[in-house]
């Protein structure tokens, strides 16, 4: 189920309310506890963490297919995007010296080999992808189409990610990492862009697409010859990417018009006010994130952000600290919120078996997989904090982000904390242990645990950390071609992209 909140009407804070003040752990932690973690400096908990979620993608994706889970331990199945992050955490983890450059330049071959191998065509069945593009979820037994899943256009472009991340990183004049160039050009030069036009389906748009737009998905046991579904990436989203990549394709590009009338079509209505902090409105941060994960967006303006004044990194900035700003109102009287710990966005939740019990003296709804996030638009919000939501914007807003990843260890310790970073999310309201909860543990002072990470909240963690500690995967994406040729096409200028014309 969902649970939304209409838009708030919420008092602008004053800048000392944000300022950052420790957080008592709960009563359950105490130093003297099993889940109580000893202290860290920023430089070691960031080096420990990006350690720790390195190892989570080298260690759980399995080497013979290349198949990342899309969530560990339970490993139902396989990510694409995930997949697409494992390969952005090969790199740094050769830059960061955990793995050798000629380890990771041998797992991340036999990667680019597999997705290039691996089965293509429209059948409803049997196959990883289609004109060039790959289902959402793959079987881990034979890494083909899980059950309904869609063939993901956004998906698909988290794996390109990095895909032409390790095309530009692997830059040696040696076979096997010449072999990775080849291979990801190939990958990329596959995808037809245009099938996934809406222009091609005569399923009209949900969400206000043009004929220009790309669609979100494809189903081929929809109809004769497959189906578009009913909506598209229309309007501020994470689907940036899908049009940078689209547009910068050398084969099959879609046009500028694609852009315009499409994703850009309608921004001045995603334009808000949220605590202060001007910004285009998307709830949920990973819509702030996941195109940044490959794109350093500081100083490059489209249309669209000429006009505003401002560049898309300083868009994300403000979201995160509109986020952070809530946080500390806690309009909703959820316990655990503050300046010190906050976060928002897609992850696990407990469950919906305890609605209706009381939390602060409001009876409330929870939630299992949902997107929770709060902007002006509206607000989805049951008590579930989110580390991805601070992790995947460290960049942006550098020490309230790891500040609160740091405070989130101290107050939860291992019980949150453990052998690869940040469980997927904690709800500190959730407390109600004759319930219990189908995706995590339930601790009547501590709350819900969740139970699994996932991938792609893991890789914004560790990409994003490792953008603002030394700025490896914008540094190594501004080399690349295609990146530099979609952001022209679309209409983006200034700062790097000016640089030695």
């Amino acid at each position: 189920m969902s649970f939304r909140f209409g838009s708030l009407a919420l008092p602008l804070l004053a800048l000392a309310a944000c300022t950052s003040t420790p957080t008592p752990p709960p009563a359950g932690v105490t130093e003297n506890s099993a889940a109580a973690l000893p202290q860290l400096t920023q430089a070691e908990f960031a080096e420990q963490l990006s350690r720790r979620t390195f190892d989570y993608f080298w260690e759980t994706t399995d080497t013979q297919r290349c198949l990342a889970p899309d969530r560990w331990p339970s490993n139902p199945f396989s990510s694409i995007a995930a997949t697409g992050f494992a390969l952005t955490a090969y790199s740094i983890g050769a830059e960061r010296g955990y793995v050798t450059r000629e380890q990771a330049a041998e797992r991340t071959r036999d990667c680019l080999e597999f997705y290039w191998n691996a089965p293509q065509g429209p059948e409803v069945s049997g196959n990883t992808g289609y004109k060039g593009f790959f289902y959402h979820f793959l079987t881990n037994e034979g890494g083909t189409r899980r059950g309904k899943t869609e063939l993901s256009t956004v998906d698909t472009s988290l794996l390109l990610g990095g895909v032409l991340f390790a095309q530009s990183y692997f830059d040696r004049d040696t076979p096997r990492e010449a072999e990775i160039r080849d291979l990801a050009e190939k990958i990329y030069r596959r995808v037809d862009w245009t099938f996934v036009q809406r222009e091609n389906s005569e399923i009209p748009s949900g969400n206000g697409g043009s004929g220009k737009a790309i669609a979100m998905g494809w189903y081929p046991d929809r109809g004769e010859n497959g189906d578009f579904g009913t909506h598209d990436w229309v309007g501020y989203n994470e689907g940036m990417l899908v049009y940078v990549l689209a547009a910068g394709s050398p084969t099959h590009p879609i046009d500028k018009d694609a852009w315009d009338t499409g994703w850009a079509a309608n921004l001045e209505k995603d334009w808000g006010t949220y605590y202060g902090y001007e910004h285009l409105q998307f709830e949920p941060l990973f819509g702030h994130q996941y195109s940044h994960v490959w794109v350093d967006f500081r100083g490059i303006q489209d249309q669209f952000m000429r006009g505003m004044g401002i560049d898309y990194f300083e868009n994300s900035r403000r979201a995160t600290l509109s986020q952070r700003a809530y946080g500390v109102d806690n309009p909703n009287d959820w316990i655990g919120y503050s300046a010190d710990i906050w976060g928002w966005t897609a992850s696990d939740g407990p469950t919906n078996a305890g609605n209706g019990r009381v939390v602060n003296g409001k009876p409330r709804e929870f939630m299992g997989y949902s997107a929770r996030g709060v902007s002006a638009e509206r607000v989805v919000d049951d008590g579930t904090i989110v580390p991805t939501a601070a992790g995947g914007s460290i960049p942006f807003a550098p020490d309230v982000t790891i500040d609160a990843l740091m405070n989130m260890r101290a107050a939860y310790g291992k019980t949150l904390y453990t052998e690869y970073g940040f469980k997927d999310a904690f709800n500190p309201s959730y407390t109600f242990v004759d319930v219990g909860s189908p995706s995590g543990t339930v601790d009547p002072e501590l709350g819900w645990i969740a139970r699994d990470y996932i991938g792609i909240d893991q890789g914004p963690i560790l990409a994003m950390m490792e953008n603002h500690r030394s700025g490896l995967v914008w540094r190594t994406m501004r080399k690349n071609p295609h990146i530099r040729r979609g952001l022209e096409r679309l209409g983006f200028t200034g700062g790097w992209l000016d640089e030695g014309k």
